[in-house]
């Protein structure tokens, strides 16, 4: 021990990134379907590992944290200003009510049993899974002008609180989505999910683990044209809108590849590659002639292209009503093969609509997808550089709003850095999706400044907990489990039936999905998908998921503003 104490007092660092390793390896542990997590799993390897007392500089920590909550703001912002529509409004009211139910629940439990304030976080924290109100509440207790006991140990509750509730509070919202909820309402998840995919896909059944989707695999068959076929004298273009779900991707003629246009009339003998749907190359050997093998040493160059949509002319339009928009002109030869949503798989349905800042990946060949990037948006490139003009703008913009103060309802709040610093990564964040040459932040580079972020600012916060942790879990261990137990099923519980029958969120797929997304609970939502066996949740979750993100990050300052008590150094 003395001779960690010695390192630890040379090279305090050494302490944290320990922490960081640990704490990573333990919350991959899994016990059935649950999985402890990388940063609970930090907070507790860093209360360990602070017991033998090591003294990192705050200003580590106060710096990753906001790098963190720029990141997530940043990732959230154009999802959050599209919830702010009558489209999705009554998904919107359903996760502020989650929110606002969960902040009354853990001041109701807070007065009851004479928690203080960092302990009243902490309860908020953990039993509604938002490790950010950590950060928020933190800020906010060292701008109360308190003693450095008083703080520090208010800030040390902060994290007790949070390491006490946050495995049941990660654990409820599972059972509620996948057991209890469905069994209440007497619910079949997986047949749900087929429904509604049927309904979304205009009545087309969802199809079963081992068959195809047709609009997503794209295959390249080779078919040589003989004279009986009606192809001969059609040009590329017209045989496209024959296929519909093919083009011409290649002419070979006598043996060599020919330059093509859309007016390029095919001739008997012709070796033509299509590209498609498995399902279009039956029609195309109907119109062409027989299959043949690809000439030798032929190749064929195409692309897998991320593209980011920002058009408005498309967005909040469905996906049948965007295909019949765009012309065979624009579209051949370009396959939709994925689209994602905040990071989330979306369902490729007819009537799922997209939205602006929506990563829509592409298959085709270069020219034909650059023809379509021009009519969406841009171009996501894995050589993109980071904006570090706007990035600095922004951090500085978000450092600058956390010195606001001011009185809501009597009751003196702080911003802190923490929600400044969201503030303005939701402004920037929809920016870059409205206006893409500005405010670049690779999906890499925001991915790594969230999760890096998080990870080094609990493990500080476990670290600087210490000896302290213990006594608290000693004293207010039982109470606070209790209380994180009804922190993490009364809100939800309460807003699904306020969400059904009020708001008439009635189809059981996103009325689960937005239990799971106002609570902001990946592991839910998960076990939610994994209960689906389809896409279908994801349209409703990251709705309320945006929605709760901001406002249950925003209750840390409110409750240590609210709560009077503090603690007793």
């Amino acid at each position: 021990m003395s001779i960690l104490n010695a390192l630890f007092t040379a090279e305090p660092l050494l302490a944290l990134f320990i922490t960081l390793a640990l704490g990573y390896l333990i919350g991959k542990i899994r016990i059935g379907s649950f999985v402890l997590g990388g940063i609970a799993g930090t907070l507790l390897v860093g209360v360990v590992i602070g017991q033998i007392g090591v003294s990192i500089d705050p200003g580590i920590k106060t710096i990753f944290f906001a790098l963190f909550i720029y990141a997530v703001g940043f990732q959230g912002g154009p999802q959050f200003v599209h919830a702010l529509n009558r489209r999705s409004l009554n998904q919107l009211v359903s996760a502020v009510v989650m929110t606002v139910v969960g902040l009354i629940t853990v001041l109701v439990g807070a007065w009851m049993f004479g928690l203080d304030r960092g302990l009243a976080a902490g309860l908020a924290s953990g039993g509604l899974t938002q490790s950010a109100i950590i950060g928020t509440a933190g800020n906010a207790i060292s701008h109360l002008g308190l003693s450095s006991a008083v703080t520090k140990t208010m800030q040390t509750n902060v994290a007790v609180g949070y390491a006490v509730t946050y495995i049941f509070g990660s654990l409820g919202p599972i059972l509620l989505v996948t057991w209890f909820l469905p069994a209440i309402k007497r619910w079949n998840v997986r047949a749900e999910a087929l429904k509604l995919a049927a309904a979304m896909s205009g009545g087309h059944a969802e199809l079963e683990p081992g068959q195809f989707n047709a609009v997503r695999p794209v295959v390249t068959r080779f078919f040589s044209i003989s004279e009986a076929q009606g192809s001969t004298r059609k040009t590329t273009l017209q045989l496209d809108e024959a296929l519909s779900d093919a083009a011409v991707d290649a002419v070979v003629r006598s043996g060599e590849a020919i330059s093509f246009t859309n007016e390029t009339v095919l001739q008997a003998g012709d070796v033509v590659a299509l590209s498609g749907t498995p399902e279009a190359m039956k029609v195309g050997g109907t119109l062409l002639g027989d299959e043949v093998p690809a000439p030798t040493g032929f190749r064929l160059v195409e692309e897998s292209r991320e593209i980011i949509l920002t058009n408005k002319a498309l967005t909040s339009r469905s996906m049948s009503e965007i295909h019949e928009h765009v012309n065979v002109d624009t579209r051949h030869g370009v396959y939709l093969t994925k689209a994602l949503r905040m990071g989330k798989d979306l369902p490729l349905l007819d009537k799922v609509t997209f939205d602006r800042g929506d990563e829509l990946h592409f298959v085709g060949r270069p020219s034909d997808l650059d023809r379509v990037q021009s009519k969406l948006g841009y171009k996501i490139s894995a050589a993109a550089m980071a904006d570090f003009v706007f990035f600095g703008i922004g951090m500085t913009i978000g450092l600058l709003l956390g010195l606001i103060t001011f009185k809501l309802w009597g009751v003196p709040i702080s911003l802190g850095s923490g929600v400044g610093c969201l503030f303005s990564g939701l402004l920037f964040g929809w920016l870059r999706s409205v206006h893409p040459r500005y405010a670049a932040l690779p999906i890499g580079a925001s991915n790594f400044l969230r999760d890096f972020g998080l990870a080094v600012f609990v493990g500080i916060v476990g670290i600087t907990a210490g000896p302290q942790a213990l006594v608290a879990i000693q004293q207010h261990g039982i109470t606070l489990f209790l209380l994180g137990v009804g922190v993490t099923l009364i809100p939800p519980i309460l807003t699904f039936f306020f969400s059904y029958y009020v708001l008439r969120i009635r189809n059981p797929i996103e009325a689960l999905a937005c239990v799971a997304g106002g609570r902001s609970s990946n592991p839910a939502f998960a076990a939610l998908l994994a209960k689906a066996g389809n896409s279908t949740p994801v349209v409703s979750f990251t709705i309320t998921y945006a929605v709760a993100n901001v406002f249950l990050t925003l209750w840390g300052p409110v409750i240590i503003g609210i709560i009077t008590k503090n603690a007793s150094a």
